[in-house]
């Protein structure tokens, strides 16, 4: 049985994220879309669908406006409802409206994917009951994390690094094992360098991605936050026809290594020490390498340096004009007297 799922929200990357999150899922459903709460209302007087994920902020009709309209047309549709709101008043509203289950944004995927498996009563394959799975404790670890990620994205290798080039978890191994402290430092000065670039757009939070396709494997590097990233190395996984759907699995890792080191208590670094790091990266303390020839000469001048007067000006070309006398004589040049004497300057001619 194929299982019809409503994603409704204006916000195009929400919509995206979702839509891969739930192509993850070894489920049969159909995933439709829809910008607005009217045209989400139209797919519903349409067609049977079992499940609705719905924004609470929506152009037109409040998201909430949009769950009671598909609860009166057919109670048996389930809701999810997500929400970036900071509004405490609306947040308990949502928790307490009667929606299956009630997500804010950012939103974790893994309990989002869990949320939807039982709310259409599937085979709860994100998050399987305690006793049902013997590798159930693997989702709540990083290493089990990014095994999972490793194996559906068919790389090589995963790797969660601090930016103090910690390895924190990683799932598979290098093709060229010798080589991973090297390449592990290069990619790591590239995030740093991403990191400054975003201190420099005043960018929230990190969203650079580097890709690196068409060697021995391919790389791919995401920042997760302000001290961590994900690198990913495999063979052609940043094909043309790959990267995207890459890419889109890196966003739901991201997430879901976030909310993983968030529970573990693992601190970001805050935007204050990120401005003091690019402060110091702008005005080094370099030592200096000086000449000591050079530099005493330097010193001797600029202790003895004065102010020239015009009067002293003056009397130097005076004197240099009265000592011309006393300069050396080429025999072979006459003199300007010398030429005045034989009538062969300018004004003596005829």
């Amino acid at each position: 049985m194929t299982h019809r799922i409503l994603l409704v929200d204006d916000q195009r990357e929400v919509i995206r994220l979702l839509h891969s999150a739930l192509k993850t899922l070894k489920q049969k459903i159909e995933i439709i879309e829809a910008p607005s709460g009217e045209e989400a209302f139209l797919e519903v007087t349409r067609s049977k669908i079992d499940l609705v994920v719905i924004d609470y902020r929506l152009p037109g009709m409040s998201g909430l406006e949009l769950m009671q309209k598909i609860i009166t047309h057919d109670p048996d549709t389930q809701i999810i409802l997500i929400s970036g709101t900071k509004d405490k008043k609306v947040r308990e509203v949502l928790k307490e409206s009667g929606a299956f289950a009630f997500f804010e944004k950012p939103i974790s995927l893994t309990d989002f994917l869990d949320a939807v498996e039982r709310s259409l009563e599937l085979k709860r394959t994100v998050l399987p009951p305690e006793g049902e799975n013997g590798d159930s404790d693997a989702h709540k670890n990083l290493s089990g994390l990014l095994s999972k990620f490793r194996k559906s994205m068919e790389a090589q290798v995963i790797f969660l690094l601090s930016d103090q080039e910690d390895v924190l978890a990683r799932a598979g191994a290098l093709k060229d094992s010798d080589l991973e402290a090297s390449l592990l430092s290069a990619l790591m000065g590239i995030y740093r360098g991403g990191q400054k670039v975003s201190g420099f757009i005043h960018q929230k939070d990190p969203l650079s991605y580097h890709i690196f396709p068409g060697g021995d494997q391919d790389l791919l590097l995401v920042p997760v936050n302000n001290s961590h990233a994900l690198i990913v190395a495999g063979e052609r996984i940043v094909e043309r026809g790959k990267v995207l759907d890459l890419t889109d699995a890196m966003m739901i890792l991201k997430s879901e290594v976030e909310h993983v080191l968030d529970a573990m208590g693992v601190t970001r670094s805050s935007l204050e020490k990120m401005d003091d790091y690019f402060e110091t990266e702008d005005s080094p303390d370099e030592e200096i390498i000086e000449d000591d020839d050079s530099s005493v000469e330097l010193d001797t001048l600029l202790t003895q340096k004065k102010k020239l007067k015009t009067t002293e000006a003056d009397s130097f070309w005076e004197e240099a004009v009265v000592n011309k006398t006393n300069l050396p004589v080429d025999a072979d040049k006459l003199s300007y007297d010398q030429a005045r004497q034989l009538g062969l300057t300018p004004e003596d001619k005829p």
